[in-house]
């Protein structure tokens, strides 16, 4: 079975994860170190220095000696992750990844509260799944388990020569160039790191990990804008992983910019009832009737979502049984509050625009009003045309990640 384990846990296995780990929580970690020397020495073997296996015999000491320590049992549970590529017996690896839960799990119970490690949760079983394979290729796979055996003992020249037997041996292989790319970053060489990460993104352009980890050279670098452009390209590849925007979290925080999307609230929300039926609710601020700010227009919204709820899904969804919110539903929704407050500004009844509304208007004007809806306004049945969206769309979603979510 390919790619059987899953991805966050196989990186955090690999050298992404240990490379790769978040300014937030490496901030994290040297602000929590003491003055003894032992902790202080294990957290720089693991996190600066990835060399988890010379790491391990230090934090199990320290684990045993500090049991509340979080960030102590953090790097303990990824350094036995790391473990598992050293092992040759399969029950003596699971068991391994077993224990490693145990111990990310307690740190997450002792307050760390880091993207990484809920990723890792969420992919990890509690039976410590099965061992992944990254190809059928049995030569490529057998050179990525070589590679990641000399990646964990922090010989990282070996490992992306390894790394690059797999790739000759798949060439559609994308951790293998992806992980190549991370040796050579270990290694300074950030001009072939750049190289491999890009082979990364044109083997599967649809995934996110190479665009992030693209940036990070050029993030410590200073070149913010460089970095940026390649953390927004992971967010428009996959923008529902939580991964992704802690990337970009960690552009905005260098560059002392807050992330954010227009402010637009929407008063009414629509609730979907059985038999069909919604029920609209409206705030109370809302006017009945025409009002200088507009806000009145908002009484369309419930209303054109009801009625599409009822007539037009069908319509436009025809393969699907079952109504679910959409972005075509979301879309025509406010697109009608917008008709309704342009003609009122035609009409000359709107003498100050409702802030909200001159938001909404501004993005309807645009073309970035689905941009808005996809990455603001998402929800789980919304979400699901996302990637449809994005086909024929991607530099709507640029655009609006530029000039809104990231703009200074």
């Amino acid at each position: 079975m390919i790619n059987s384990f899953p991805r966050a846990v196989r990186y955090a296995c690999l050298a992404s994860i240990l490379l790769f780990a978040t300014p937030s929580f490496c901030s994290l970690a040297w602000a929590q170190v003491t003055s003894e020397d032992d902790r202080e020495r294990a957290l720089q073997l693991l996190w600066k220095d990835s060399k988890p296996a010379v790491a391990l015999p230090l934090l199990e000491k320290l684990v045993k000696d500090r049991p509340d320590d979080g960030l102590l049992a953090f790097s303990y549970g990824f350094a036995l992750l790391a473990k598992v590529k050293l092992l040759k017996d399969p029950a003596a690896r699971k068991q391994t990844r077993m224990e490693a839960r145990g111990w990310l799990v307690k740190a997450q119970d002792l307050g760390v509260n880091e993207p990484l490690l809920k990723s890792v949760l969420e992919g990890l079983p509690a039976d410590g799944g099965i061992d992944e394979t990254y190809s059928t290729v049995k030569e490529a796979d057998d050179a990525m388990r070589d590679a990641e055996s000399l990646f964990v003992n922090g010989q990282f020249n070996e490992a992306a020569e390894a790394y690059q037997r797999a790739l000759k041996a798949d060439p559609k292989l994308y951790e293998a160039a992806l992980f190549t790319g991370d040796m050579y970053f270990k290694l300074g060489q950030n001009e072939k790191a750049a190289e491999w990460y890009t082979k990364a993104t044109q083997i599967n352009p649809d995934r996110e990990t190479a665009y992030r980890y693209s940036a990070t050279p050029f993030l410590r670098a200073g070149k913010l804008d460089e970095a940026k452009s390649r953390y927004i390209e992971a967010v428009i590849v996959e923008p529902y992983n939580r991964m992704t925007w802690s990337g970009l979290n960690q552009w905005a925080e260098a560059a002392g910019v807050q992330l954010g999307h227009p402010q637009i609230d929407i008063p009414t929300t629509v609730e979907s009832k059985e038999g069909g039926n919604a029920q609209i609710t409206v705030d109370p601020k809302v006017a009945a009737r025409e009002d200088p700010t507009g806000t009145y227009a908002w009484n369309r919204y419930g209303f054109y979502r009801a009625s599409w709820k009822l007539k037009e899904f069908a319509k436009a969804y025809p393969n699907e049984t079952r109504y679910r919110h959409s972005l075509r539903e979301e879309a025509a929704a406010l697109l009608a509050v917008v008709e309704t407050v342009k003609q009122a500004q035609k009409e000359k009844k709107i003498t100050q625009l409702d802030l909200s509304l001159a938001s909404l208007v501004k993005l309807s004007d645009e073309g970035l009003l689905e941009p808005f809806i996809l990455y603001a306004l998402v929800d789980e049945g919304i979400a699901k045309d996302y990637y449809e969206y994005k086909k024929t769309n991607r530099e709507k979603l640029r655009r609006y990640l530029v000039e809104y979510v990231t703009a200074r």
